[in-house]
């Protein structure tokens, strides 16, 4: 297959980016200049219009959007978050209109989005529940809506609706080892919150299978089966880092330092990937054990 991808440059698109090309499949990137992985395809776009690319989408078998500003730049001023919004919204509205335009459409499209969609308290979510109303959860629904009109046109669209993604060296597990590794770890506030996770590899091996698999569409958590409070975490984050868990730190100061940015940090949701699992999904790291175990090796 050919397989189009916007945000190909990051710690997923790579990942996602290597495991197409072992299995023969040709992918392209989209990019403003950034490297894009060994192996493939470098396409040069403005991330808002059309313009001098799109008519490569009639020769894409799929697109993937994972384009987005991190939520972990610091500090979550007005025009940062100006940044968030369109850098996922406008790169969205642009893919649209290629395959709209398109005379040859993919047969699917993946729309990535955030596990946050469902806000920052409640009870046990899945992809039932309805979006929360703060920030994080109102950008992932613009961030879904951007590309909703490709459905129209008769492509089969699924969005990831994706948690903190742990790798080995890559993506935020490192920034999260640290306090562990300086001698200060141990739970935040009460510690009772979630912290939403999967392991790289089921990420790739979820978006591979909702590529594959003609009956999928719509929304899917992408997260790990197992349960897991900021307590926990730390606790096994420590274990496998051979440090001590036993610094609880205040809720209150991290607020006081990160403002609004905190709540990555200080609040979480507990969700589930029940139409995952449903459609026939397995996880190869199911519990947090296996998971750092297999990275901390």
């Amino acid at each position: 297959m050919n397989i189009l991808i916007a945000g190909g440059s990051g710690f997923l698109g790579g990942a996602l980016a290597k495991s197409l090309l072992l299995d023969g499949h040709k992918v392209f990137i989209l990019t403003r200049g950034s490297p894009v992985p060994e192996g493939t395809h470098a396409i040069l776009w403005d991330a808002k219009t059309t313009s001098g690319w799109g008519n490569i989408v009639n020769e894409m078998d799929g697109i993937v959007h994972l384009a987005g500003k991190s939520l972990s730049s610091w500090p979550w001023t007005a025009s940062t978050k100006i940044d968030f919004h369109n850098s996922r919204i406008l790169p969205g509205l642009a893919l649209a209109q290629a395959v709209l335009e398109a005379t040859q459409r993919p047969s699917f499209f993946i729309q990535a989005s955030g596990i946050n969609h469902y806000g920052l308290r409640g009870d046990l979510a899945d992809e039932s529940n309805p979006p929360g109303d703060d920030f994080l959860a109102q950008l992932t629904v613009k961030w879904e809506d951007a590309t909703k009109s490709v459905e129209e046109l008769g492509v089969r669209r699924v969005v990831i609706r994706t948690s903190v993604v742990l790798g080995k060296g890559e993506g935020i597990l490192p920034l999260m080892s640290l306090p562990v590794k300086l001698f200060v770890g141990g739970p935040i506030g009460d510690g009772k919150f979630c912290v939403p996770w999967i392991h790289v590899n089921d990420w790739v091996g979820a978006v591979r299978f909702l590529m594959d698999n003609k009956d999928s569409s719509g929304a899917y958590n992408l997260i790990a089966p197992s349960l897991t409070s900021n307590a926990d975490f730390m606790r096994t984050l420590a274990k496998y880092l051979h440090r001590p868990y036993w610094f609880p730190t205040h809720a209150f100061m991290l607020k006081m330092l990160l403002g609004e940015m905190s709540v990555l940090i200080v609040e979480g949701r507990f969700a589930q990937p029940k139409r995952l699992t449903e459609s026939g999904y397995r996880f190869q790291f199911a519990g947090l054990n296996e998971a750092l175990s297999d990275l901390f090796k």
